[in-house]
């Protein structure tokens, strides 16, 4: 089975902290890449906005196209972990996509403090731009396919656009719906309210960084990626399934 946690397990106060700590850091490799070199590497509908908006200037839209094709190659090389695993009837290593995610991250964050990756901050103009692009996406990519796919599609943690729009239809149903509808719809809203928040908040630390560790903030999102992954993804680590009440976030 690829989905290791079930709906239970998701909205479980086990891991809901998980579910966070992966959008904050998600806020804030983002975050710091746009600080780097002007370019987000989460926001996909951005990324191909743009590149629609710059197919007359062939040069951006390349490198608009650069990032989204990253993303994607970070996306496939989980699937390949992923799913190849079931296909070959072992266990699929869920943690090890998140293992590669902080560990590229941090690698990035090493390689611009020892100048490989030229001067932090201006437009994507040195070699150094384009390879911190496509490694910082081809981790976020890692881990939005990872958590998307452990959890049965219920969570992505690299962008905002459906999760805000779950909000608003989570919203609705608490005003509309029957109690048991309700409740579920509360659960979702506030998995969603909160993910909102955690990747402004990682934004929010990483601007403020930036101004005195440059590339080395990288190392923060690196690192709670790490402990998210240790909380929820690795070996030794069980889901929490069918609890309810003060065991579950929003439970009765």
């Amino acid at each position: 089975m690829l989905t290791l946690h079930k709906p239970d397990s998701v909205f479980s106060l086990r891991h809901v902290p998980s579910w966070l700590m992966l959008c904050f850091a998600a806020g804030a490799v983002n975050a710091t890449s746009m600080l780097a070199c002007s370019r987000f590497v989460t926001h996909v509908t951005g990324t191909v906005t743009r590149i629609g908006a710059e197919v007359a200037h062939l040069n951006l839209m390349l490198d608009f196209a650069l990032v989204l094709a990253w993303f994607i190659a970070g996306a496939f090389a989980a699937g390949l972990m992923l799913h190849g695993s079931v296909y070959r009837g072992r266990r699929p290593p869920f943690s090890m996509p998140l293992w590669a995610a902080a560990g590229i991250t941090a690698f990035v964050a090493l390689m611009g403090h020892l100048g490989w990756l030229g001067p932090f901050g201006g437009d994507v103009d040195q070699l150094g731009d384009f390879l911190s692009l496509c490694a910082l996406g081809f981790a976020m990519g890692l881990q939005n396919a990872a958590v998307a796919t452990s959890t049965g599609q219920l969570v992505r943690t690299t962008h905002l656009t459906g999760p805000a729009t779950d909000l608003g239809v989570h919203l609705a149903d608490l005003l509309v719906a029957d109690a048991s509808t309700r409740e579920l719809a509360r659960r979702h809203a506030l998995l969603r309210a909160g993910k909102l928040v955690s990747y402004a908040v990682g934004a929010a630390v990483a601007a403020a960084l930036c101004a005195k560790l440059a590339y080395l903030t990288l190392l923060v999102p690196a690192f709670v990626i790490a402990i998210a992954n240790l909380l929820s993804f690795a070996p030794f680590t069980s889901p929490t399934v069918g609890h309810s009440g003060s065991h579950s976030l929003g439970g009765a």
